[in-house]
Parts: structure tokens; sequence; C-alpha cells
């Protein structure tokens, strides 16, 4: 079988900056992919390109068989199957709970009320916020909004989650709640891209990791890497020197 994520010598640059410089690698369905890298490596613009929220410039890119860096590539199917979940959570401060949840199902995929109240409460039940239903987010924590912003993306049943820094604006304990959440889905079998700067989380949670810097693929590798660096700038971002 194929990769389900597959990017080969991806390129980006904004005016004269370079911010991915040949960027290649694989991910077979089912993995967790965590990506580390000081700020400025690429980590994000690398992420938001696998859903064709940043254009590439050169190199391709293929997800769940869609060919992203096709410029006639399906952008609503692709969106579909590539959920994405940032740092702020997004919500429709109008909306209850239930209802920001529901509107991608009803809206993208065109169903009707029962369906997507079914499938609304699914979402939040895998995010342990079912009895949250009929609150507006402004009753939620932080941790419970990005909970929920989680369960938008599940309502869409795609096949593959990214997660762009979900956590940097969260507590300690609200992060534990949200990785917690992540850490479930991994084990349900979810095909996850994280950017991330959760060493443990990366450690415990991720098949591989990836550690970014100047735009490429520096190092690749089992959570182990992150004790046992093998470049100087990985060894300097973990503080191994």
């Amino acid at each position: 079988m194929s990769p389900i994520i597959e990017i080969n010598d991806v390129h980006k640059n904004f005016g004269h900056l370079k911010v991915l410089n040949g960027v290649s690698f694989d991910i077979e369905r089912g993995e967790v992919v965590a990506v580390i890298g000081r700020s400025g490596s690429g980590k994000s613009t690398m992420l938001r390109s696998v859903n064709r929220l940043e254009k590439i410039d050169r190199g391709r890119l293929v997800v769940c068989g869609h060919v992203v860096s096709d410029p006639s590539v399906d952008l609503h199917q692709l969106r579909r199957d590539v959920g994405i979940v940032f740092q702020s959570f997004n919500l429709f401060p109008h909306l209850t709970v239930r209802e920001n949840v529901a509107l991608g199902p009803r809206v993208a995929r065109k169903l009707g009320r029962a369906e997507t109240a079914k499938i609304s409460e699914a979402a939040l039940a895998r995010v342990n916020l079912l009895e949250k239903l009929d609150v507006y987010p402004e009753q939620l924590s932080g941790g419970q909004q990005q909970r929920v912003a989680i369960a938008r993306s599940l309502a869409m049943e795609p096949q593959v989650m990214l997660f762009d820094e979900v956590t940097s604006a969260l507590d300690p304990y609200l992060t534990g709640e949200v990785l917690g959440v992540m850490e479930d889905l991994a084990r349900g079998g979810m095909t996850m891209l994280v950017v991330t700067h959760e060493m443990e989380f990366a450690k415990r949670v991720a098949n591989s990791i990836i550690f970014m810097n100047e735009g490429r693929v520096w190092e690749r590798g089992p959570g182990g890497m992150l004790d046992d660096p093998q470049t100087l700038e990985l060894r300097q971002f973990v503080g191994k020197t």
C-alpha cells in the first residue's frame, strides 16, 4: 500500500525568504508523526501545505490519494479527508458546542439534522465533552474549547488529522486534557501529523519524530533520538550539549 501522506522535495518561498527547502518524508496509514524544531524552521508551513492552506512552489505532495501539488486538486474533498486543528480554537461564539460541531457535516456534507446530531454527539464523546453539548464556547475552559475544535474536525470523519501547536496557548493542566484526547485518537488508529513543542508527548505517542531545521528534515527517528541526537543542531535544540 502507498503511504497516506507523501511529501517529495517540497519547496516554498515567501518572497525572498526560503521557508521549505526540499522537504521529503512519507507517513503510513495509522502512524503518528511528531514534528519539532525552532521557530522559523518551516514546521507550520509544511503542515499547512498538506491540506493546501499554503501552496508549494515546487515538489510533489500527495495526501489520501489527492495530488495536493496539482493546481486542479479538489479542495473540498481534500479537506473532508484531512482535518486540521490550530493553536486558536476558532469556534463560533454565538453557536452552542453542538452547533459548532454539527456545522461542518451539515454544510459541507449536506447531512440532515438527525444525522448531524448523531455525528456531533459521537465526536464530542470521543473528546469527553458530551455533557457540554448545549453550552456556549465562552462557558468553557481553553482546554475544553480546544477539545471542541478537535471534535469539530472529527465530525467530518477525516482520514488524517493535522495538529499545529494546539497546546501552546494552554496552561499545563489544560494541556494534559488535550494531549490525553490526542493519545486516545492515536490508540484508535488515527493517522496524525503533529507539530508540537511537547517533547514527552512526542516521545511517548509518536511512531517517529521529525526534527526540522532551516526548512529541511534534519533528523528523523523514534522517540529515543531525542536522548541520542545525531547532529549538533538537534543536540542544541534538546539541550544535550
